[in-house]
C-alpha cells in the first residue's frame, strides 16, 4: 500500500501542474485530490504552498474525515469539502477545486451554465448546476456540492460566490472537467455578450453525451486482435 500512495502522491501533485497551465488558478488557490482505492484515506494538497514548490513529498495524506494521516503540512482549507465527497459518492476518485475567472463569473452570478455547446453537451450532457454558499473549512461546501451534482450528468458545479468544483472516477478526470468547465464558461460568456446564444434541442444533447462517452476515443484492441 505504501508504493500505491507514493504513486497517488506523485500523481497529485503532477496534476497541479495542469491547473497553473492552463490558468485555473492564482497564488496558492485551487487544490486536487485523489482517493486511495480500497482504503478509507485521500491524498491532497497543503494549505498556502507556492505550486511551484508542490511535489509528491509534500502532499498530504488525510482519512475520509480530513484528518491528517502522513504529511508535515497543514492539508488545503478545502480538505473537509473534498472528504465529504468521498464519503458520499463511493464512485469519485479524484476531486478538483478552482477559482478559474470566467466559471466563478457565472458562480458569482449565482447563473447556471446552459447548454448551447456540442463541446458541452460532450462533457456535461446538460447545463453546469449551481450549488449553494458555504463558507468554507468544514463540510458544509462537500454537502452542498454532493446535494447538487447528485443524479446530475454535470462533472462539474458552480458554487455560488465561491468557484469551480469537479469530481471525476479519478483525479485526472477531475482536472479535465475543471479545464472544459473554464473553457466553456468563457465561450458562454462570449456568446451572452453577442447576443441570445442558439438553443439546443435536448434529444441532441442526449445524443452527443452518450457517443462522447461511450465511443469516442480509441477502442482497446482485443488480444490477438490487429
Amino acid at each position: 500500500m505504501s508504493d500505491v500512495i507514493a504513486q497517488i502522491r506523485q500523481t497529485v501533485a503532477s496534476l497541479h501542474g495542469e491547473l497553473t497551465r492552463y490558468g485555473l488558478v492564482a497564488w496558492t488557490s485551487g487544490n486536487v485530490s485523489a482517493r486511495v482505492p480500497g482504503q478509507p484515506l485521500m491524498v491532497i494538497k497543503p494549505s498556502g504552498v507556492s505550486y511551484d514548490d508542490l511535489n509528491a513529498d509534500n502532499m498530504i495524506v488525510c482519512d475520509l474525515h480530513g484528518i491528517v494521516v502522513d504529511g508535515e503540512f497543514s492539508p488545503s482549507s478545502d480538505t473537509a469539502a473534498h472528504a465529504y465527497v468521498y464519503r458520499a459518492m463511493p464512485e469519485v476518485g479524484g476531486v478538483v477545486h478552482t477559482h478559474s475567472t470566467y466559471a466563478t463569473a457565472w458562480a458569482a452570478r449565482g447563473e447556471p451554465i446552459a447548454c448551447h455547446l456540442t463541446a458541452q453537451a460532450d462533457e456535461f450532457g446538460g447545463e453546469i448546476p449551481v450549488g449553494p454558499f458555504a463558507l468554507i473549512g468544514g463540510d458544509d461546501i462537500g454537502k452542498g456540492i454532493v446535494a447538487t451534482l447528485s443524479g446530475h450528468r454535470s462533472p462539474a458545479v458552480l458554487m455560488r460566490n465561491h468557484g469551480v468544483f469537479t469530481i471525476g472516477r479519478d483525479a485526472r478526470a477531475a482536472v479535465k472537467a475543471a479545464v472544459m468547465c473554464e473553457d466553456v464558461a468563457r465561450t458562454a460568456h462570449l456568446a451572452r455578450v453577442l447576443g441570445d446564444p442558439a438553443p439546443m434541442d435536448q434529444a441532441d444533447i442526449d445524443a452527443l453525451y452518450d457517443r462522447y462517452q461511450n465511443v469516442y476515443g480509441q477502442t482497446p484492441i482485443p488480444p490477438g486482435g490487429s
